[in-house]
């Protein structure tokens, strides 16, 4: 054998996909493979999910109240605005891009959804699909002067942050602030609907785990006809009844305060289908191609401006689907309203869930993983009575801490060939 077959050997060893690791040596060899993962710095969500742990631990200790059903109940509440926003800059952080406008979109689209069910006189319904297709419109705005124009996103963005937040002004008028007077309206029951039966949380939990099952299983099946490694149908099973044991431990808290809360119920739904539109569709796999490479997507015949524009109108759309979320959980809009705090709490749970700054790694569940880190710190802070200063100081670390482990991750991939 010449020299460079018995190097090219060792070579092609550590390139075996992992799938195929599991399958010729069980779960020994999944474990081999995982720990080779986190020692070329595939980390994946190991550190938010530690860190996650971590924090409820410190503030449980500190007061026995932090995760107890009711208070779980109202985190969960309130996450969902800057989720919503955070899963939309899911889908730019992809490209390697940012977007500075979302948290100026939320605060103009909130506005919209008042004003035009308060004094337009629109229904509750209509009004929000009038501040949604705003927010699309404000997105595909900002994608196109970035796609088609070539302005570099940040200057668009910055200029979206500024012009929205004027547009908001505008709409609110010289009140400044709009109340959502109805209490049983439409967007009031966004965030005020409980489902009180015990049986509807343990539903929403088995159909969850049952989609996620047969969503992987269609995958793993797909990939084996096209003769590529995949997932054995053991570890499916075993990765399903995991997230349905997770769920259904969820669903008791849930029960054991008011029932299941609606809005984390929609969050959800919106992560399962960003989820699927990312692993599962050509345009997801368009997505991640752009982010990786953007002259070799470009080559390989993607329509890279259309994908760009697509993604800032999934931000802007997101946008303004938080921005209800926050006019329903303060059953009202003010002129401070979701403003900048909002922007800058959804970037960093982006990124502090997993997302590569760098472009071309992330997944829709970054933004749970993440703004649960981001308003856990809030919410546990409050709860102890600690300043918004310190609060923001804490934030502020965290999100380093994620950047560095990125960048850090980063390196080791590309000092082991794997980046």
């Amino acid at each position: 054998m010449s020299d460079t077959d018995q190097t090219a050997a060792p070579a092609a060893a550590a390139q075996v996909d992992p799938r195929l690791i599991l399958a010729q040596g069980g779960v020994r060899g999944y474990l081999r493979e995982f720990w080779r993962r986190v020692r070329g710095g595939e980390l994946g969500s190991i550190p938010v999910v530690v860190g996650l742990i971590v924090i409820w631990a410190i503030f449980q200790s500190l007061n026995s109240g932090f995760l107890s059903p009711s208070y779980l109940t109202e985190l969960s509440i309130n996450i969902v605005a800057t989720g919503m926003l955070a899963l939309g800059i899911v889908f730019v952080l992809l490209l390697g891009e940012i977007d500075l406008s979302i948290g100026s979109v939320s605060s103009a689209c909130a506005a919209i959804v008042a004003v035009a069910n308060q004094t337009w006189g629109l229904s509750e319904g209509l009004s929000i699909v009038v501040a949604v297709a705003a927010g699309l419109v404000m997105g595909l705005i900002h994608g196109f002067f970035f796609a088609k124009i070539g302005v570099p996103a940040f200057i668009v963005t910055l200029a979206g942050l500024l012009g929205w937040l004027g547009v908001s002004l505008w709409v609110l008028g010289k009140t400044g602030s709009y109340n959502l007077t109805n209490a049983n309206g439409l967007i009031d029951r966004l965030t005020n609907t409980y489902f009180e039966q015990l049986f509807w949380g343990y539903l929403v939990a088995i159909v969850v785990a049952a989609v996620y099952f047969l969503v992987s299983l269609r995958g793993s099946l797909a990939r084996r006809r096209a003769g590529v490694p995949a997932r054995s149908v053991t570890e499916v099973i075993v990765r399903s009844a995991v997230l349905a044991v997770v769920l259904l431990a969820v669903a008791v808290v849930f029960n054991q305060a008011r029932g299941l809360p609606l809005a984390p119920v929609i969050f959800l739904a919106f992560i399962l289908l960003a989820g699927f539109v990312l692993n599962h569709t050509s345009y997801g796999r368009k997505v991640f191609a752009v982010g990786g490479s953007v002259e070799a997507a470009r080559r390989a015949g993607i329509n890279v401006a259309g994908i760009r524009m697509s993604v800032y109108a999934i931000s802007g759309t997101m946008a303004a689907i938080g921005g209800v979320f926050y006019a329903s959980v303060n059953r009202g809009v003010t002129q401070s309203g979701t403003g900048q705090q909002i922007l800058m709490y959804a970037i960093a749970a982006a990124v502090i869930g997993g997302t590569s700054l760098f472009g071309g790694r992330g997944s829709a569940f970054s933004a749970l993983l993440g703004v649960l880190v981001i308003q856990s710190i809030a919410a546990g802070m409050n709860l102890l009575g600690i300043t918004n200063y310190a609060q923001y100081m804490v934030t502020g670390i965290v999100l380093l801490a994620a950047v560095v482990i990125d960048s850090v991750s980063r390196r080791s991939q590309k000092a082991s060939g794997r980046a």
